[in-house]
């Protein structure tokens, strides 16, 4: 099969954001997670109301556009995460949830929601609260990594896509590299993800995100991808997806320099306030180092949602006022500090 190689860009985008894990308490049991705990287990958490509107009001005062919104999935189904629910006054995550996106809005940044799948009400009731939202496929395959693992049924979670498309709520899912997937299943994957967005036009983006072992965890010695995999994953990727889909890499798992030649066109959600919970070993870049390890590719800043959603206006009114005073007049990120003078007709 031949594959259309993506249009390559003058710059590299990312965007800003304050990291939330509302709670790492999560149904399945995933061989390579470091982040799930039980209920009653050392870490276990479900962050409390004044704990996340701290994180977000500090967010906003540091310049950040996105509250990227964490969980573990269908939490409720774990015993004892009912009680921690009640105890802060809500009686599903997705009713504390809506309270969470409401009040960012409120504060003044947008939410981006990762919640694991996903029914079509649910995404209904969050599509006006986000900007956008996402759900790693990581992959195609039936692996043995996600044996303990109910929401990693592959179809499942295409189904979760398929949806958001429906919904057109501008999304962003990823492939985990190194988890026991093969080089096909990788392209299997990807071919999944294009024919969603042919159909729908709602991948924003495909992270490439390689595999890093957890202590403790059953994969604590399983390999790390290699470089050489990663490169040719991100070939893949940019060969295989429309060209208005952008790959993506984490910079603070991988030097993105030598992928960027390979198709990246795009570094994610940077926090210059919190860490990486899922990976909290690997520190965020500082975003000027950032741009000096790149040299001569340049940096752009963005919002949640990518620049060409924000021209089609896929968004509610409840967070339109927020993203105009926020973007430029090309869907960007406005220059940090021009937020409130008056905005152009877009």
């Amino acid at each position: 099969m031949f594959y259309i190689t993506s249009k390559k860009v003058p710059f590299v985008t990312y965007s800003k954001n304050v990291f939330i894990p509302v709670t790492n308490i999560c149904r399945n049991q995933c061989g390579y997670c470091g982040f799930r705990r039980e209920p009653g287990q050392p870490g276990a958490r479900l962050m409390k109301p004044e704990e996340v509107i701290s994180v977000l009001e500090n967010g906003v005062r540091a310049g950040c556009t996105e509250a990227l919104f964490t969980f573990g999935e269908r939490a409720e189904e774990v015993p004892g995460y009912g009680e921690m629910l009640e105890e802060i006054g809500y009686s599903s995550t997705l009713e504390y949830l809506v309270f969470l996106c409401e009040t960012a809005i409120d504060i003044g940044i947008l939410p981006h929601t990762n919640a694991g799948i996903m029914t079509r009400s649910e995404l209904e009731a969050l599509k006006p609260l986000n900007a956008s939202m996402g759900l790693m496929l990581e992959s195609t395959a039936v692996l043995a990594a996600h044996k303990d693992c109910p929401g990693k049924n592959p179809e499942r979670r295409l189904e979760t896509i398929r949806e958001a498309g429906k919904l057109k709520i501008p999304y962003t899912t990823g492939l985990l590299i190194g988890i026991g997937e093969s080089r096909d299943d990788r392209i299997e994957s990807l071919e999944a993800i294009a024919a969603l967005h042919r159909e729908y036009g709602h991948i924003q983006e495909v992270i490439i995100q390689n595999f890093a072992p957890k202590p403790g965890t059953e994969m604590e010695n399983f390999p790390e991808p290699a470089v050489e995999e990663m490169m040719d994953s991100v070939e893949l990727a940019a060969r295989i997806l429309p060209g208005d889909v952008a790959v993506q890499v984490a910079p603070n798992l991988i030097d993105p320099k030598s992928l960027i030649a390979k198709g990246v066109t795009d570094l994610g959600g940077i926090s210059p306030l919190t860490i990486d919970w899922i990976n909290p070993e690997a520190e965020w870049p500082d975003v000027k180092n950032l741009q000096k390890k790149l040299g001569d590719i340049p940096l752009k800043e963005r919002l949640p949602v990518y620049p060409p959603y924000v021209k089609k206006g896929w968004y509610s009114e409840r967070i339109g006022s927020l993203i105009k005073r926020l973007s430029d007049n090309s869907g960007y990120r406005k220059q940090p500090g021009t937020e409130n003078a008056e905005d152009s007709e877009k």
